[in-house]
């Protein structure tokens, strides 16, 4: 039985040892060759002098040192915390210092980058190059090291863990504050894999792509189900959506996650038709999609079956929406996934009806183990979980999501909005999902955020962010018409601002909605 993370390739090297575990560039990694490589880079962190959980960073682009790295760190014993390779120096030197990183994993490109900020980095003891190591290239006190284990290295015993212990931080992204590390647990990342992959019927002969960055939990979530259970998992870092579809072509991939704006795009596309010979399913999480593009895509797609799910870092994957039931439920984020309970609360903890708004609560094996050194953000997120009985000692800990959903009579979930998203204007919480909706249906524009601005009367006022490439000179009175049409007054927007370019991004490629708040309140107040 697979209890750490790392067995999850071990233990399918010693099944299937042949069989294609990792591909990239073309090139072909067995699960036999993964396996000896992690195996290998362990012996490496041990002989360096790394202790039980201690950190190791890994700020790189994908690629297979990227996976071996990280998994490697859990092999020894050790804790793997994945960089987002979009990140600047000053936030990687957050993350390196917050959770006392010892090891760093990156490549000579990214060590330049990282030169001004070393210095503060008092815990980082060795940094290991994964390419050339140039002759004159300094790290201060830190030694540099090749990536490549010495052809000597012996392979050593492992520091003792057990499936409760940390593997994993993974960074939060944050436009304001600092990012918060969510501790995860082999249990935790075990778990996951083994629910997603039951749900979704992973099986050896899937080719999933991994398009979306490892240091995000649905990113990481393509590379433990393909392991899981024996699958190929193919690494590409993208530069255009058309590059995507490539991919899909000429990978034959069957497994395809992607996030809200990714989708918007790639259902503008030509898809070719032969792609419904192998792409089995493709799944959604990271935000609603807009129903207009989900139902592009299945037109689009015919062959293929959505999976539309709802999660967080905190949990790692909450609900998922059988493809069957979409027609059924339109709107709807699903039901619990396997072995993990859904509920819906009110402020004091009691149950709401059938209907009624309330907090997304979530318990079960998948609840992180909290923020790493932060007791206080832990405790707002980290609560007692609901209805527990009272004859119980200890107390079972779930994750309070701050998400408000709704619930049908048949336990389907419904995302009404985010509590620090919601627009409170003229004494009215506004989700804006429900506005954002009524703007894709139009398919005038390609993205949209509606935000609240501070208003002096109102509270704040709805203003919409669009992008539209193609816009006319009549587009905000289009729009504005819609809103009339199918909103109420409370919720028209104020001001429809029209954007040239994509939305800002945060690093997870999800619209960066404080960011965008920000630009927009100082834009407004400027005019």
């Amino acid at each position: 039985m697979t209890e750490l993370i790392h067995e999850l390739l071990i233990h399918q090297a010693q099944r299937t040892p042949t069989n294609s575990a990792l591909r990239f560039n073309s090139v072909e990694w067995s699960y036999q060759q993964l396996a000896k490589a992690v195996q290998n880079t362990a012996a490496y962190y041990l002989t360096l002098g790394l202790q039980r959980g201690e950190r190791i960073a890994v700020y790189l682009e994908k690629r297979p040192e990227t996976v071996i790295a990280l998994f490697a760190a859990a092999a020894a014993g050790g804790v793997f915390v994945p960089i987002n390779p979009l990140l600047k120096a000053e936030q990687v030197a957050h993350i390196l210092m917050d959770c006392n990183v010892r090891i760093l994993v990156t490549s000579t490109d990214r060590l330049a980058l990282l030169q001004p900020i070393l210095a503060q980095c008092i815990d980082l003891q060795t940094i290991l190059i994964v390419d050339q190591l140039a002759e004159n290239a300094s790290a201060g006190a830190i030694q540099l090291r090749e990536w490549n284990a010495p052809a000597s290295i012996s392979i050593r015993q492992s520091h003792r863990v057990i499936d409760g212990d940390v593997a994993a931080i993974l960074y939060t992204s944050g436009s304001t504050g600092r990012p918060k590390g969510v501790v995860l647990s082999h249990r935790n990342l075990v778990a996951g894999a083994v629910s997603v992959a039951s749900y979704l019927e992973n099986r050896a002969e899937d080719r999933i792509l991994s398009v979306l960055p490892l240091s995000f939990d649905y990113g990481l979530s393509q590379l433990t189900t393909a392991f899981r259970v024996g699958a190929c998992a193919v690494l590409m870092n993208y530069l255009l959506p058309r590059d995507v579809i490539r991919a899909v072509v000429k990978e034959r991939i069957t497994g395809l996650a992607a996030v809200p704006p990714l989708w918007i795009q790639l259902a503008e596309l030509e898809w070719p038709k032969t792609v419904g010979e192998h792409l089995r399913y493709f799944t959604n999480s990271g935000g609603a999609m807009p129903s207009a593009t989900l139902a592009a895509l299945r037109a689009k797609l015919p062959q293929t079956k959505p999976f539309l799910m709802y999660g967080l870092t905190e949990a790692f994957r909450s609900t998922y929406l059988p493809p069957e039931e979409i027609d059924r439920r339109p709107g709807s984020m699903g039901r619990a996934i396997p072995n993990a309970e859904i509920m819906v609360v009110r402020e004091d903890g009691s149950p709401c009806a059938a209907g009624e708004s309330g907090e997304l609560v979530h318990r079960g094996v998948h609840v992180a183990l909290g923020y790493w050194n932060d007791a206080e953000k832990t405790a707002e997120r980290f609560k007692p979980a609901p209805g527990q009985p009272t004859e119980l000692p200890l107390t079972e800990i779930a994750v309070w999501s701050g998400d408000t959903v709704t619930q049908d009579a048949d336990g389907y979930l419904y995302f009404v909005g985010r509590r620090d998203e919601m627009i409170k204007t003229s004494g009215y919480r506004v989700s804006p999902t429900e506005i954002e909706e009524i703007i894709y249906a139009t398919d005038l524009v390609t993205e949209v955020a509606a935000l609240g601005v501070a208003h002096s009367t109102l509270g704040q006022a709805v203003v919409l962010a669009v992008y539209a490439p193609a816009a006319n000179a009549d587009l905000n009175t289009e729009l504005l018409a819609a809103c009339q049409t199918q909103l109420p007054a409370f919720m028209q927007p104020a001001r429809i601002l029209i954007y040239s370019e994509p939305l800002p991004r945060n690093p997870n490629g999800k619209i960066d909605r404080k960011r965008l708040a920000l630009e927009l309140a100082d834009l407004l107040m400027n005019k």
